[in-house]
Order: C-alpha cells, then structure tokens, then sequence
C-alpha cells in the first residue's frame, strides 16, 4: 500500500490512514517526504519543509478544514 507523509500535528489523520493500512512517516525534513507517494500538511506552514517544490513528485494535501475522513478520502482518490 503507499507510504503516506504526514505533519507530526495531524494525529488523528494519521490513525485514520493507519486503520485503512496505509504505512505513515512523519515529516520532518525534505527527506522524508521524497520516500513517498504523497504528503499531508496541516497548512499552517505550506512550504515549511519545502515540499511542494519540484524536488516532490507526489500529491501534496492540505488538510486545513478537513476532517480525518475527508482527507483519507483525498489519499484514496490520489493514489490509486
């Protein structure tokens, strides 16, 4: 299943993720991010770690105003 990056914020999204079986890593640097198929923000700071620039070739989900199931929802239609 896809690895998914994920705020260190957004726990409750991340069990969520982890119910479904995706495997999570939680963001910390640029590095982490670039081991998988797509990355969950908070939004608070949208380009913090620099994840939405070139060097990231996933989907990059803002999760601000979402709920946990509307963002593993936004995962499931994205990796596919």
């Amino acid at each position: 299943m896809a690895r998914i990056g994920i705020e260190q914020s957004l726990s409750n999204v991340k069990g969520a993720l982890e119910e479904k079986g995706y495997e999570t890593i939680e963001l910390k640097n640029e590095q982490d991010a670039n081991s998988c198929d797509c990355c969950v923000i908070s939004g608070q700071d949208k380009d913090v770690m620099g994840i939405q620039t070139a060097s990231f070739s996933g989907s990059v989900i803002n999760a601000e105003g979402m709920s946990a199931d509307e963002v593993v929802k936004e995962v499931q239609d994205r990796v596919k």
